[in-house]
């Protein structure tokens, strides 16, 4: 890791809680939308720690290369599924939350037909999570190979 500040060192307690918090919340739904929802995030954020982490991440549970190049333009791709498609609204609804207005949006409407009540917030706190590691990663400069994210993951 390469930072400006490596807040795992300056605030351990806090992180291990936050990386607890992160892989309870990305256990919680199919790994292949959550990844998904973790790669366009960080594009929309430009988070070049988490795009490439996420990828690779995504590429070693079996996502192919097509979705994952296309997913800048998932609207007009049509290898996705309709849940996946509604994941990526609320995504990109939240993640630009001052443009969006996302509790009235079609972006709404669609997570209300394709996901239960408690997938809804699954799913949102799945997007906050990745917008947080977005938001630490690109302010203080990280950068972490994802051999060593596994490593970090599995000493929280």
């Amino acid at each position: 890791m390469t930072a400006k500040l490596n807040p795992f060192t300056a605030a351990p307690q806090l992180m291990k809680s936050w990386m607890s918090v992160s892989t309870q919340v990305a256990d919680s739904l199919e790994r292949s939308l959550v990844e998904l929802v973790k790669i366009r995030a960080s594009q929309i954020n430009a988070c070049a720690n988490c795009i490439n982490m996420h990828t690779q991440e995504a590429r070693a549970q079996g996502e192919t290369e097509q979705r994952i190049y296309l997913l800048s333009a998932w609207r007009e791709a049509p290898c996705y599924s309709e849940r996946e498609r509604a994941a990526l609204g609320w995504t990109e609804a939240l993640t630009r939350l001052s443009q969006t207005q996302a509790h009235d949006s079609d972006a709404y409407h669609a997570l209300q037909t394709h996901f239960s009540q408690e997938e809804q917030v699954k799913l949102t706190l799945m997007i906050n999570v990745i917008n947080g590691w977005n938001r630490l990663a690109v302010g203080f400069g990280l950068w972490v190979e994802p051999q060593a994210a596994q490593a970090v993951r599995a000493a929280a």
